[in-house]
């Protein structure tokens, strides 16, 4: 059986209900979002079969890295996931693994789109 409300804590522990209780109420301060700094879109490739989007691959330049960022719909479900990211020491590697990405998604009947 499970019980909602009060409950009295060991000694040693505080009673969390008081101390929620005895709280300020939460003053909304300003949210201050850090992203990354954004780096140079190098290429999109986008892979179909029989019209649907089933993987979007997309490599981003850095500088001192290259990130290959994947969007992939599992067959037979409508879910994007996002694989990866995948981290490169250059855009060479970094074209190197979707060129075989591609190879791949082209073996098994899908159609590229370079963007």
């Amino acid at each position: 059986m499970i019980r909602f409300g009060r409950h009295t804590a060991p000694a040693e522990e505080p009673a969390w209900n008081d101390i929620l209780a005895a709280a300020p109420e939460p003053v909304a301060a300003p949210v201050q979002v850090v992203t990354p700094a954004l780096g140079r879109e190098l290429f999109v490739r986008h892979a179909r079969r029989d019209g649907k989007v089933v993987a979007t691959l997309r490599a981003i330049d850095h500088g001192s890295s290259c990130v290959v960022e994947a969007e992939v719909c599992p067959h037979g479900t409508t879910q994007l996931t996002h694989p990866g990211p995948y981290t490169f020491a250059d855009a060479q590697q970094a074209s190197a693994f979707v060129t075989e990405a591609v190879a791949a998604l082209m073996y098994l009947g899908c159609d590229i789109q370079a963007q």
